[in-house]
């Protein structure tokens, strides 16, 4: 079953068509990879996802209902999250706090109870803080939870985003190329916990530039060229697809 679906999805910016025509669907548990050089519009096809642009036509359907142009928070309601290519992350937070921000849906935001610190407020609070260190512990970073994030290495912090994402209960977690930045070591950890998050039930989109780790792990793979559907299907019929040999991966 396909929990998100696109639908002749196109984007235009004044004169140049970052995304033309494009349609394919993700299945539910699925580790969905994008690959393509750069400019293919992969970025932007996130975009227009998670709600940051609006299509200049086409739909995204997420568990069948058309969300073009919700907005990233009402998205992420409906069960979308997502990690972006850059770090946003709050440095002068810990970690635990930084992973607790996402856990904003599951707190009491009302004012007057949080102005009283009413019991609720209070349990809320507690509850978020045991949930942000299980996170922590699950994407392997449990030692740093009382770090401030600016004293954090940057492979780390790649993975203190996951979490913090994590922490929104997403059904579907869209990852903006987690792997950037990072030597041989830390691109197997990630590799590594991108499998966990999808074992434990977590659809996953990737857009990702390192191409073991994509052939790793991708139960499905999309590649774009200049904002179109070059080529997609499994690992295997990708990387012997004589058109994304040319486009993308290169002749040995």
């Amino acid at each position: 079953m396909a929990l998100l679906e696109i639908d002749g999805l196109s984007k235009v910016f004044g004169g140049v068509h970052a995304i033309q025509d494009l349609s394919f669907s993700v299945g539910e548990g699925a580790v969905h990879s994008v690959i393509g050089p750069n400019g293919a519009g992969k970025t932007t096809l996130f975009n227009l996802i998670t709600g940051l642009y609006t299509p200049s036509a086409g739909r995204i359907l997420l568990d069948g209902a058309d969300v073009a142009g919700t907005p990233p928070h009402r998205l992420a309601r409906q069960g979308m999250s997502r990690t972006f290519q850059n770090l946003r992350v709050c440095m002068n937070m810990t970690a635990a706090e930084n992973v607790m921000i996402g856990r904003h849906l599951q707190l009491n935001q009302r004012f007057l109870p949080a102005m009283l610190r009413l019991p609720s407020v209070v349990r809320g609070d507690r509850d978020a803080r045991e949930r942000a260190l299980e996170l922590m512990a699950f994407v392997g970073i449990a030692g740093y939870a009382a770090h401030m994030a600016s004293s954090m290495p940057y492979g780390a912090l790649k993975r203190l985003e996951i979490a913090r994402a994590l922490a929104a209960e997403p059904r579907l977690l869209l990852l903006d190329e987690p792997a950037a930045g990072l030597n041989a070591n830390e691109t197997a950890e990630i590799d590594a916990l991108i499998q966990k998050v999808s074992d434990s039930g977590v659809t996953v989109v990737l857009v990702e530039h390192d191409m073991k780790l994509v052939m790793n792990i991708s139960d499905h793979i999309l590649v774009l060229d200049y904002g179109k559907k070059l080529a997609e299907g499994t690992a295997e019929e990708v990387r012997h697809n004589p058109d994304v040999i040319s486009a993308y991966l290169g002749a040995a």
